[in-house]
């Protein structure tokens, strides 16, 4: 779904970017108000608020994910899908240089040098733009903030979206009420096709993020990293093959030395996984023949406890 999204946006015009941004909070909370009605948890409502600590993380990470919404959207309807894709490329690795500067985190030899190839790709991207691709590092950087300030927050999906959501409602509804009285409103101005479609911004919003929270319970941590390259990919393909953008030559080594990049980490993660797994089955298998080396015997007494 994340994926597809650039043929959604599309259809909301003549709707501008920051009246399609203002629905899509104002819609989202609303979807996700009934979710949590339909699952009735509410008990993270009332410890959010007691605690300031976390509301200020709440409000950080509302203002980092509406720039991140709003770039987002004025890159796909403004032409520029393929660079936009770019930046959930680039994302992981920003994740991690993040990891290293803020959270002093350890990075192995592979790591460090997919780290080093993605800057390099930004290097050559910038000089074929002739200009750093602003778009990219705007939605890599912001996103990257946003998972940082999560992982801090340590709140479900479903219940921070509500909590983001509720901090962007009263700026979002101020600016479409202030659009209203102005007579500039693209709702309702086009008939009730476009009004329902810039009302579905809130399930485009809620229904992928809730499938993503579902299918990280059920499915392995090393699978589901892997599966979230897909969305940039089907972006990529559709900024290529459905939008007709161009890939000049200086694009594609960018790109392809990103690949790599996410190649070189995609491969340490999973050889990662695979000795920390072997690992600890030889630990268990140790566990497990100690207490029968060191049993008593049948005729032997017991030992006391």
């Amino acid at each position: 779904m994340w994926g597809l999204v650039p043929l959604f946006w599309p259809l909301l015009k003549p709707a501008g970017s920051v009246e399609i941004l203002a629905h899509r909070m104002v819609w989202s909370l609303g979807i996700v108000l009934i979710a949590l009605l339909f699952v009735r948890r509410w008990a993270w409502a009332g410890e959010l608020i007691r605690s300031p600590r976390k509301l200020a993380l709440i409000t950080v990470a509302a203002a980092v994910i509406t720039v991140n919404w709003g770039v987002y959207i004025w890159a796909v309807n403004s032409g520029q899908v393929v660079e936009a894709s770019l930046g959930y490329f680039i994302n992981p690795l920003v994740t991690i240089a993040m990891g290293v500067l803020l959270l002093k985190e350890r990075l192995r030899p592979a790591q460090w040098t997919a780290v080093g190839i993605g800057f390099a790709a930004v290097l050559v991207l910038a000089v074929g733009y002739g200009q750093p691709p602003w778009i990219s590092l705007t939605l890599a950087f912001s996103f990257a903030t946003y998972g940082l300030v999560k992982k801090k927050l340590n709140l479900g999906g479903l219940e921070s979206l509500a909590a983001e959501t509720a901090v962007q409602f009263l700026p979002a509804l101020a600016y479409l009420l202030w659009l209203g009285s102005r007579g500039e409103a693209a709702f309702g101005a086009h008939g009730g096709g476009h009004a329902a479609l810039l009302a579905a911004t809130g399930i485009v919003t809620a229904l992928p993020l809730v499938c993503f929270g579902a299918a990280a319970i059920r499915v392995p941590l090393s699978t589901l990293g892997l599966l979230q390259y897909l969305a940039p990919v089907f972006q990529f393909l559709l900024g290529i093959w459905y939008f007709h953008e161009a890939m000049p030559p200086e694009r594609w080594a960018g790109f392809a030395l990103v690949w790599l990049a996410l190649v070189t980490l995609t491969w340490d993660a999973l050889r990662t996984a695979r000795r920390n797994r072997a690992e600890a089955v030889r630990l268990a298998a140790a566990q497990a023949k100690a207490p029968a080396q060191g049993a008593p015997s049948a005729a032997s007494p017991e030992p006391a406890v």
